[in-house]
């Protein structure tokens, strides 16, 4: 992997899921790399990893890590981002930070590249990498509001334990036997680690995602509201969401109502714009039962939208559904896009 001209790439958080999903991104994608550094907590530095045949140690992330690194996509919680990001940006990195810690920041781009790529050239070291669900709705409404406007969005979300950590993989995983064979179950993770109740996910589908918050919403939903209306550029947007997890491995699913400005849209003319969206992937064919599932998506980078119907009362109002990989498009492969696109507009430079 490892070649004589590319980039100096330091993963931060490389033993995590989404660390592992980044490395694998940037194998998959053939990221021009010329050195592969690999960064983590203390607990996990000294583990081995292999990348494209090549075996890497893990080394403790500290500010001296990022000497000579071009980009350092960081994945390993927001405390790290925080405590270590500024310190790769003075060693003349460009951060991408797959955390919530920079995202609302005024001064730091928030980018989605199909939708506001252009805002990278706003980046002063770190550009921040969006909430997985928020992603793959602003990939689904762009094309949409840059045709016909966008006034409303109200989205319920569907969402995959994967976004609670491998943890709450193996929670879902050991809850579902042993509920199928009769046993007790006592649950430590979901919806929240850190909060005060913990309940089953398997069989089940919690309404809380992340911490409330003093209006009723939850962190989660929050964060879907802020993103949205930055990344877009509509202060004004309205946007109201609500966050359910489900007992699904990997794969988030929404169903999304929004209203457009314009009067006499019908749902085909929707269909045929997304046919040919950047990053969309159209599969809406009721008649054959076709649409979006998260079971057909692990593994792809693309979003897949679905169900696209007008509203049955307000003319200009639709509703569709929207399923992807949240491990992939929803953090590490926007992350290695972020860094692709970097490359492309020339905002960085190989050094030798």
């Amino acid at each position: 992997m490892n070649q004589s001209n590319g980039y100096h790439v330091a993963v931060v958080g490389a033993t995590g899921a989404v660390g592992q999903q980044m490395i694998q991104t940037l194998v998959k994608e053939k990221f021009p790399i010329r050195q592969l550094t690999l960064l983590s907590s203390a607990r996990s530095a000294g583990k081995k990893v292999t990348v494209d045949g090549v075996e890497h140690t893990v080394q403790e992330a500290k500010p001296e890590s990022f000497a000579g690194v071009d980009i350092a996509l960081f994945s390993a919680g927001g405390n790290i981002s925080k405590e270590l990001a500024p310190e790769a940006v003075k060693h003349g990195a460009i951060v991408v930070d797959n955390t919530s810690a920079f995202r609302m920041d005024q001064d730091i781009p928030l980018v989605v590249p199909e939708v506001n790529e252009q805002d990278l050239h706003q980046h002063n070291g770190i550009i921040a990498n969006p909430n997985c669900s928020t992603i793959q709705m602003v990939v689904a409404l762009e094309p949409i509001r840059q045709k016909f406007g966008l006034k409303k969005v109200i989205v319920s979300t569907y969402q995959a334990v994967s976004g609670a950590g491998a943890v709450a993989i193996e929670e879902l995983q050991n809850q579902t036997k042993a509920i199928i064979n009769g046993e007790t179950v006592e649950p430590k993770i979901l919806p929240v680690k850190g909060d005060k109740n913990h309940y089953q996910i398997a069989f089940n589908a919690i309404p809380q995602i992340d911490k409330f918050q003093d209006n009723g919403y939850t962190y989660e939903e929050m964060k879907m509201i802020n993103e949205t209306k930055k990344i877009m550029h509509l202060p004004e947007l309205h946007v109201a969401a609500t966050c359910v997890r489900l007992p699904v491995a990997v794969g988030h699913s929404e169903s999304v109502y929004f209203e457009i400005e314009e009067d006499g849209i019908s749902a085909n003319e929707i269909k045929e714009l997304l046919k040919t969206a950047p990053g969309v992937v159209l599969q809406d064919d009721p008649e054959n039962q076709l649409y979006p599932m998260p079971a057909n998506c692990v593994g792809s980078n693309d979003v897949f939208v679905g169900r696209i119907r007008n509203d049955l009362n307000e003319g200009r109002g639709f509703h569709m559904w929207v399923v992807s990989d949240n491990l992939l498009k929803g953090a590490a492969w926007n992350s290695v896009q972020i860094a692709e696109s970097l490359i492309k507009l020339g905002l960085i430079k190989e050094k030798k």
